[in-house]
């Protein structure tokens, strides 16, 4: 998956309408379409600071913004989708007469964008989540203060000069301030009756006390602040004055929120978002935003079905061919996962291996991409493991863009708290999902081959059902290019790795819109994929915090596998790979109604 690499994915909560200056929503009823593209990116930029910190956007005119962190008021739980609802009614609006294609195509992602916006604001609980997802829940193992702006602070934040410290000790007390703002918000919610299940407040307080346990000089805030300064030359007793929020305002705040969330478990809430006020239609408006299509729960539910015989079928004859030929697909599966040969030892050198492993395949697959791509991207990119104090809740995996101005690398992450979660022969796709050619491979293209050449509101956004598309089309072409052809296993782990997105569609619908349980979808999963138990309950657990997203990456990836079989239809012999990547590439991550119109555009010659 894709962590922060389109902007809107870095929120930490909101600032308020209405404390912008009026001129910030002065639209002019005339100007071009491309002024108005500018004014509402400023506005973006202003209500997430943290996102501007991270795409390397608060220098110069926005330098103000280094020092700030987002609102998390009530009033501001939508970040930037309250920014896109209020612009609704100028780009609905906006004569499209004369437009060329690009500027036309700009215009309908920026009107499909603020309308599902406009439906997602009228929600009364939960927020805008950290990786850029409506949420039902303030804070989750996945969601909340006490993950997004410690990973901004170490990991983006820059200082070369005491200004850029101030503002790093200027964003501890902010982050503290964020926190208490959250508990306002929990402690509303609950008012109304929308609290998480018992089982995910659990790993919340496990990780939200295992950041407070951080105090002092042994805080891995206060050390990065104490690194960055002596690597810049900035003298300073920074170590004290970050240690005095950290051991003071922040501790509070966190022990409070666990105080409420501990609380909470008194009356927990359900499984899935249909226990909530209205959450029929919340759901449905999340699956309208992850998928960016007018599927509803039950059609989506179908299709995942569908997808995950077919799929099976394709499995069930690799692993004969290996000699396991009892019992289901997925009972078999969890067999070859099982068997030592195949699996890392669970030591801190079973883990460095697996890092070395990955790394040269990247290094393998970047070698490649001259065959499938006009021109690959030169921008630096990396493989670390998953922080050890937030890899109880994280995904298994994840890829974040590097900085515009190239000072940050492009990082996939891995989740190796448990190496039995990772068997050899699944590492390949995960790799070409998660790197190259996938989710690494199409942010550095775009941020390389684009600069310059797109309003800057469209290098702000991103739409799950693209990009996570885009992440397993990249699967496929690996497996296009012969990446499997002496690897009968990694084969195996590529079907696995499809099976399992097609039975994410079936148990997110079914979570959120048919009243499944969580050991429900926890057995549904492990029977069909064969995926480890840990591994599995972690991310069902995701499911339940981030509804409909789970069901955007196989219908992302289905429709994007349709675009390239009518391109090549259509065009015949004139049809070439590394154009169509192009076409799908280049424009950036848009609505898939969109994105076909850009291809059909492309094969047609338009």
């Amino acid at each position: 998956m894709f962590d922060r690499r389109q902007f809107i994915a870095s929120s930490l909560g909101a600032t308020a309408l209405a404390a912008l200056p009026s001129r910030a929503f002065a639209y002019g009823a005339q100007g071009s379409l491309e002024a108005q593209f500018a004014v509402l990116a400023e506005q973006v930029l202003q209500v997430n600071p943290t996102g501007a910190t991270g795409r390397g956007l608060d220098t110069g005119a926005r330098a103000a913004l280094k020092s700030q962190i987002a609102d998390g008021s009530p009033a501001g739980r939508f970040n930037v989708l309250s920014v896109f609802a209020k612009a609704q009614p100028t780009f609905a609006g906006f004569d499209a007469d004369g437009l060329d294609p690009s500027s036309r195509e700009q215009l309908q992602t920026i009107q499909w964008t603020t309308d599902v916006a406009s439906r997602l604001v009228r929600n009364r609980y939960g927020g805008y989540g950290g990786f850029g997802y409506p949420v039902p829940y303030v804070v989750s193992q996945l969601t909340g203060a006490y993950q997004s702006v410690p990973n901004t602070l170490i990991d983006s934040h820059t200082i070369a000069n005491a200004k850029d410290a101030e503002a790093y000790v200027a964003r501890l007390d902010g982050f503290a301030r964020l926190v208490e703002q959250e508990c306002d918000r929990i402690a509303g919610d609950a008012g109304t009756g929308v609290a998480p299940p018992d089982f995910i407040l659990d790993k919340t307080i496990q990780q939200t006390s295992s950041l407070a346990e951080q105090r002092g000089d042994q805080s891995r805030l206060v050390q990065a602040l104490v690194e960055k300064t002596a690597k810049a030359g900035v003298a300073g007793d920074w170590g004290t004055r970050a240690s005095a929020i950290v051991d003071g305002r922040l501790m509070r705040a966190l022990a409070r929120q666990s105080e409420l969330l501990v609380a909470l478990k008194a009356k927990p809430g359900g499984t899935g978002v249909s226990t909530l006020p209205d959450g029929a239609r919340f759901y449905d408006d999340c699956l309208a935003w992850h998928t960016t299509t007018s599927l509803n729960a039950e059609a989506a539910h179908a299709v995942g079905l569908e997808q995950v015989a077919e799929l099976s079928a394709q499995a069930d004859a690799l692993l004969k061919a290996q000699g396991l030929t009892k019992g289901s697909v997925g009972a078999r599966l969890m067999v070859l996962g099982k068997d030592p040969q195949h699996l890392y030892p669970n030591t801190d050198a079973g883990r460095q291996q697996c890092l070395t492993d990955i790394r040269a395949r990247m290094t393998h697959l970047r070698g490649r991409m001259g065959e499938v791509f006009n021109r690959p991207p030169k921008s630096a990119m990396t493989v670390e493991r998953v922080p050890v104090e937030t890899q109880l809740g994280a995904p298994g995996a994840y890829a974040r863009s590097g900085r515009i101005d190239g000072s940050t690398p492009g990082t996939y992450f891995i989740n190796l708290s448990d190496m039995n979660n990772w068997p050899k022969w699944s590492l390949a796709t995960l790799t070409h999902h998660e790197g190259v050619p996938g989710h690494l491979l199409a942010g550095a293209t775009v941020q390389e081959q684009s600069a310059g050449t797109s309003p800057l509101l469209f290098t702000l956004m991103g739409f799950s059902a693209y990009n996570e598309g885009w992440a397993l089309y990249a699967e496929q072409l690996g497996d296009e290019i012969g990446e499997y052809a002496d690897d009968p296993l990694g084969k195996i782990g590529y079907l696995q790795a499809f099976l399992w997105r097609a039975a994410r569609i079936v148990v997110d619908t079914g979570l959120h819109a048919k009243g499944w349980g969580r050991q429900q979808a926890i057995d549904y999963m492990i029977d069909v994929t064969g995926q480890a138990p840990g591994e599995t309950e972690r991310e069902i657990d995701r499911y339940i915090v981030w509804p409909g997203q789970a069901t955007s990456y196989k219908l992302g990836h289905t429709e994007i596998a349709r675009m390239r079989e009518q391109a090549k239809a259509a065009m015949g012999p004139r049809f070439v790979l590394k154009d169509f990547h192009d076409a799908v590439l280049l424009g950036g991550s848009a609505p898939l109604a969109v994105v076909e119109s850009r291809v059909k555009g492309w094969a047609t010659g338009a």
